[in-house]
């Protein structure tokens, strides 16, 4: 049985602690979104509901079992928007439903009047450049881990044709551009952390934003109005969908996003968004705490092993003469509490030579 030979450890000298952020690429192409699986609107890795609230997205065909959740597509508006909130409109109460549970829990109540604040295209949260009609995309936690890394989001989208949205001139990309991990350009809401995303990388001041991107909820709210063209996003474009999309009204070849919103499902709408997505990529972060535990071996212990093996009769293996010095290789060593009761255990990739010529340091971290 190998020796168990113990050295107590200093709080103050011997144990230390850090943080570490771990960062990954994540992207999520078009192809995978809309396409990859089947006909479009048909696919095997998108799952709608009866429930008709929202759309699932996932990066193999959801029956398997092999298949991870990549994120959940919706859209809503708030009930005061006169030209959409109306109850001969599809899916009315659950479109104004969707937005006020996303705005409820990530922007939380106003503390005048205790109503749910709205969705803004700023960080003011002052009731201007309010997002009355938006789609919602919320990421997997498998994911965005821990959050999105501030300043890494980009959503790419096509404001062209149906026919073709990536048309030349028609693609945005939505981006954070001035958020920083320091939190500069950053608001903090009960939801968390979030970031104003425009569609340019070096937005000039005064320029209006097209969403929010909430980085510890990993949610992106997006205005329905970034589907216009003109610098305001004023102009409406006419074929965002029709009967192309799941849910389209007969008859209705080309509609507006406003349109879509007012006479389509919310299924019929998430395809429609879907259609349009060519790329989304961004860093996720995970937080990584660790406790440091530098073992020291000075040079008088640690000499010898009473490890059977170690001795022949009444002598010592890896000695040729007596008057040879002693010899042990460390392999493992071991976290004990208080009562001698091992905590944890750190294997060590190949075995140290002890000897009492020599002393060690053997740094032992525990990530959790």
């Amino acid at each position: 049985m190998p020796v168990r030979s113990y050295e107590p450890l200093s709080l103050n000298s011997d144990v230390t602690t850090t943080r570490t952020f771990l960062h990954e690429v994540l992207p999520v192409t078009g192809t995978i979104v809309s396409g990859t699986y089947g006909k479009f609107m048909a696919e095997d890795n998108i799952k709608n509901y009866t429930h008709g609230m929202f759309q699932s997205v996932y990066d193999y065909p959801y029956l398997s079992s092999s298949t991870n959740h990549i994120f959940d597509i919706t859209c809503g508006y708030d009930e005061s928007t006169g030209t959409l909130s109306s109850s001969a409109h599809v899916q009315n109460s659950k479109k104004i439903n969707m937005y006020n549970q996303f705005c409820q829990v990530l922007l939380g109540f106003t503390g005048s009047n205790n109503t749910v604040r709205m969705f803004e295209n700023d960080l003011k949260l002052d009731k201007t450049g309010s997002m009355n009609s938006v789609y919602i995309v919320s990421f997997s936690r498998l994911l965005t881990k821990d959050q999105i890394k501030k300043n890494s989001f980009k959503m790419t989208i096509g404001t062209g044709s149906w026919k073709h949205p990536f048309a030349t001139s028609s693609v945005k990309v939505l981006q954070d551009a001035n958020a920083r991990v320091d939190g500069q350009g950053v608001n903090t809401t009960l939801g968390g952390d979030y970031g104003v995303l425009f569609t340019s990388s070096n937005p000039p001041a005064g320029t209006i934003g097209c969403g929010v991107v909430f980085y510890q909820a990993g949610i992106a709210v997006i205005t329905s109005s970034v589907f216009n063209k003109g610098a305001n996003f004023d102009t409406p474009i006419p074929q965002f969908a029709g009967t192309h999309a799941l849910g389209g009204p007969a008859g209705a070849t080309a509609m507006s996003a406003s349109e879509a919103l007012a006479d389509m499902s919310i299924s019929g709408n998430c395809d429609a968004i879907r259609h349009r997505i060519q790329n989304i990529t961004f860093n996720n972060s995970t937080e990584i705490n660790s406790t440091i535990y530098f073992c020291r071996v000075p040079h008088n212990k640690f000499n010898y092993s009473a490890n059977p093996t170690y001795l022949t009769g009444s002598k010592i293996r890896v000695k040729n003469v007596g008057g040879d010095t002693p010899i042990s290789y460390i392999t493992t060593v071991g976290l004990y509490n208080a009562s001698n009761e091992l905590l944890a255990v750190a294997k060590l990739s190949e075995p140290l030579k002890k000897t009492p010529e020599n002393e060690l340091t053997i740094r032992v971290r525990l990530d959790y």
